[in-house]
């Protein structure tokens, strides 16, 4: 019964998708985007599923749900070409000019190979590593042969070191997902605090579309840090966390 429900409720889903696509292409964008959320309502969701959002958003010139969607496909296929792509375009509509400060030295190169695979994949990598290491070590302890023998002990230290290696990067990217809290500013305009309260000074605004990332929360304020390493208090209201699967 349970797998007969579940059929059924992926088959409504696909007739649903394929009509929103429909309409889409129609130009409908706002029925189009009823059948997506009818999909999302129904706890189902998907890359391709927040990417189409994102255009039909895109096409109606509402900046910050568009960039909201891509930056959701993102989460599901982070290095998708179109998705990229898109959200590049969208980026270009919000008013918020923002210089990003790099990342550099050792810390900079981590950062980069440990995006490069989500995290389980380098987990994968690591587990698959130990199997060549112990098949490596047993081939090693067996051979008569002193060059077999020699082959196959710098070839199991090797991967042991790449054991460790991809082992590292597995729990720095699971670390690097678990602090990446990113939102989408959706008000118009808002005003950025330093401190959680309506009474405290402006440190500076922000505008519909722009990105950033959630430090903390105190009741109903978020603390954030936009990409030129500012810092400051906003309403929860004023932002939408892309991390509500």
């Amino acid at each position: 019964m349970i797998l007969l429900v579940c059929g059924l409720g992926f088959s409504q889903n696909e007739v649903l998708f394929e009509e929103a696509n429909r309409l889409y292409n129609e130009a409908q964008y706002y029925e189009a985007l009823d059948k997506y959320h009818t999909i999302l309502d129904s706890g189902a969701h998907s890359a391709a599923l927040y990417f189409n959002m994102g255009n039909a958003h895109y096409k109606l010139n509402n900046i910050a749900p568009s960039i909201y969607y891509y930056e959701k496909a993102l989460l599901l296929k982070p290095n998708d070409n179109e998705i990229n792509n898109n959200l590049a375009f969208a980026r270009n509509m919000t008013i918020d000019a923002i210089d990003v400060v790099p990342e550099i030295g050792l810390l900079s190169l981590i950062n980069k190979w440990a995006k490069y695979f989500y995290y389980e994949t380098w987990a994968k990598i690591s587990v698959t590593f130990s199997i060549l290491f112990v098949a490596l070590f047993i081939f090693y302890y067996f051979s008569v042969s002193s060059s077999k023998k020699r082959f196959a002990f710098v070839s199991s230290i090797i991967c042991l070191i790449l054991v460790f290696a991809t082992l590292g990067l597995t729990f720095h990217g699971q670390n690097l997902v678990k602090t990446n809290q990113p939102a989408i500013v959706f008000a118009k305009e808002s005003q950025i605090k330093n401190e959680p309260n309506l009474r405290s000074n402006e440190a500076f605004k922000l505008h519909e579309g722009t990105k950033v990332q959630v430090l903390d929360t105190v009741d109903n304020w978020k603390k954030i840090k936009i990409a030129d390493g500012k810092t400051g208090w906003v309403l929860s209201d004023d932002i939408k966390l892309v991390k509500t699967l």
